[in-house]
Order: structure tokens, then sequence, then C-alpha cells
């Protein structure tokens, strides 16, 4: 057993293990120690913490300190560090600053490990507990937003917030989205040997009946290993620009005539408005390169990006700027650009979507175009995908599972 683990179910009894008097690192780590044995401790990552600063604060040596995260960063990057995650330090007794392992789990039942060798040198391994896969089906109806309804169905948040944004390329959820609509989801799930969650993989396919009409998507690896959603035949999802760029938002204002809010006369609103709280991460619609990131008169703070085919968006009233989003940088598709403000002209938040075809304004509404249609042997692959993923999920009722073959 991991000893991060082992520490971790020893903190469950601490009446039965004295704790010595130590310094105390992310007040207090849990630790135990019998005389004579290495000391461990279990730390809970808070924001702002880094692998670095936790030694520091365990009372490590910069230079051994350094030696051991060096060599964990082959296989674990510094950056991946996350708020919550469990940390567990195993230190010699004496003197308490050596260090001998460090231990991270990123995700449930994948353990990374820094070791400290006889002749003092470092060696990093990572392991990963067996595990079996299960199908789950989350199925219920929309009676307010389809977030909520899929989380309530047991739809994890990370894999719902993921299948709006894929549904986002097809579907317009001011629109199309009404209450008594349903869905039906199926994902994976992982399990140990005991049973436990060790964590879930990815939606393989969704189904919405909205307002009568059917939608179903289904995921696809390709034979040149591309991920990508397709609908029942075999159509890519993806488009080459977003149908909205944000998530969860309501259109405030369409494109077209319009009386302006603040000026008060009547002309052309010349993209659309989706109103959403402060903060709202904005993502690229399309593939591109930022032209423009700053301050420009009634557009507030504003991104404009370029693409292929002589096209450009803009996004503006922006709160702030996405991570080194400047002139030049290339972005992908759904890349975060910024975040909604309230910048410039504007009497709210909200997000002003703009797009230009050869320097002309067109309707951002329409300005989509579809890219992939699977043939060949790519097809045969996913109509044998689509018959053997049915057939499975015949067998399974809502919030059940079943054990799918090994990967």
């Amino acid at each position: 057993m991991p000893f991060r683990r082992a520490l971790a179910l020893l903190c469950l009894v601490p009446l039965l293990l004295p704790l010595p008097a130590i310094a105390q690192v992310n007040a207090p780590p849990a630790t135990t120690q019998a005389p004579g044995d290495p000391q461990q401790r279990l730390i809970i990552v808070r924001p702002g913490d880094t692998l670095a600063r936790l030694l520091d604060g365990a009372g490590v040596d910069d230079a051994e300190a350094h030696a051991a995260l060096a060599r964990l960063a082959t296989i674990f990057p510094p950056g991946a560090l996350r708020p919550g995650d469990e940390v567990a330090l195993r230190l010699a007794p004496e003197p308490l600053s050596t260090l001998l392992e460090i231990e991270v789990e990123p995700t449930p039942g994948r353990t990374i490990r820094a070791i400290r060798q006889p002749d003092g040198s470092w060696r990093a391994e990572e392991t990963l507990a067996p595990r079996t896969r299960f199908l789950v089906r989350a199925e219920g109806n929309v009676s307010g937003g389809l977030f909520p309804a899929l989380t309530a169905a047991g739809v994890p948040p990370g894999l719902a917030l993921s299948l709006i944004r894929i549904l986002g390329h097809q579907v317009d959820f001011q629109r199309d989205l009404q209450p008594g609509d349903r869905f039906s989801i199926l994902f994976e799930r992982y399990r140990d040997s005991d049973g436990d969650i060790l964590g879930h993989g990815q939606v393989l396919k969704a189904e919405l009946l909205l307002s009568g009409r059917r939608l179903a998507i289904w995921r696809h690896r390709d034979r040149s290993g591309a991920v990508d959603w397709f609908d029942q035949d075999g159509q890519s999802l993806r488009r080459a620009f977003l149908r909205t760029p944000l998530d969860g938002a309501r259109i405030s204002s369409r494109f077209g005539m319009r009386s302006h809010p603040i000026l008060g006369y009547t002309g052309m609103h010349r993209g659309i408005d989706f109103a959403a709280p402060t903060g709202t991460p904005v993502y690229a619609a399309a593939d591109g390169v930022v032209a423009f990131a700053g301050v420009s008169g009634g557009y507030g703070r504003l991104v404009r990006l370029r693409h292929a085919g002589n096209v450009e968006t803009r996004y503006a009233h922006l709160s702030r700027f996405g991570r080194g989003i400047a002139p030049g940088r290339r972005v992908r598709q759904g890349d975060v650009i910024g975040a909604v403000g309230s910048t410039g002209l504007s009497t709210g938040p909200h997000l002003h979507y703009e797009t230009l075809v050869a320097g002309r304004h067109v309707n951002p509404a329409r300005h989509i175009e579809r890219t992939i249609r699977l043939a060949g042997a790519d097809l045969t692959a996913f109509r044998a995908r689509q018959r053997d993923l049915e057939r499975t999920a015949s067998r399974i009722g809502a919030r059940d599972e079943i054990a799918l073959a090994a990967e």
C-alpha cells in the first residue's frame, strides 16, 4: 500500500498514535512517528502552494528539495499540483530535515513518487493501481439549466461542463432547450479492486430530445488517434466556429437594427450580446492568432482574433484577458482568451461578440461551417463502435453500470 494511503488511514485513529511536537506545515499536517522510525507527514495542498514551498515549510534543505523535485518533475510537472491534492513526505528521524520520499496522487489510482537512493541520488516512479472500467448510464429531464440536470442525474460536474461545451456546436441553449426535454448520457467510470471509485473517464455518447427533435452524438477516435464528436451519420459536430463562445450565457441582444441602450440612437448592432456573470470564461470561437488585446474605446477591453479565410472575431467589454493573450499569440478553438465584464460603453456584464469576413460584419450565428465527415475505414469503425456500445448499453438502466472489456 502506498505510504500516502497508509498514512491517511492512520490519521483516522489519532488517539492511538502519540504525535510528537514538530514544526507545523499547512496548520497542521498529519504526522506519524515511532522512536527511530522515519517521520511521515500528510499535507493538503492549499491555493498558492507549491511543492518547493511545502518542502521548505517541512524544514527540508533547499539543495535536497531541489534534487528531489527535479527528479519528480520528469514525470510530474510542478504546475500540475492542484489545491486539494495530498502530498506525503517521509523524513529521516535524524536529522529531521533529511527527505527520504515524496509522494503525490494527482488522480485516483495514479501515484507519483521520488525516492532517495542509498547513494543520495533520487529515483522517480509512477504506479497505476489495477482498475476496472465500467459503462454508466445517466438519464433525466431538464427542468432548469442543462448543467444542474446532468449533475442531478449523476454525471460528474467536469464531464457535464465538457459535454455542454461540445453540444454548444449544435445546440442554442437559449432557444433549443425547453423544460421537459430529456437526455441520456453514457460515460466511463473506473473502480479499484475493492470497488472504490478511482475516477471517471469520458462521455461516450449523449442523446437529447429537444422539443421532439432527437440529437445523438458519439465520441470516436480515428485511425490516426484523433478524437472528435460525430452525429448518427458520422458527420463531425465540430464546426469551424463555435455557436457560442462561452458557457451557459443568455442572448441579450441579437445581430441587426436596435436602439442603443446608452447612446439612444437606432442603428445596426453588428454583433451578438451574451449576458453572463462577470468573470465567466470567454473562449476562442476558432483556431487563430491574436491580432489585438487591449482597451479600444466603447468596446472596453477587447480581443481581436484573425482566422483562416480572411475572418476576424471580436470579443468586447472583457473584465480581463486570458493568461498569455497578446498580439501574435496562436490560440486553438476553446482556449480561454478572457472573461466577461462591463468595460467600455456597457450597461452590465456581458460579452459583445462580432464576426467579420473580408472586413465586413456578418451575423455570428450564421457563420458556422461543418468540417469533417467520416468515410471509408473510419466510417466502418465508427459504425462498429456504435453497435457495440448500443448492445452493451441495452443491458443497463439509469444510474446503473456494467463492466467493460479492458482497454
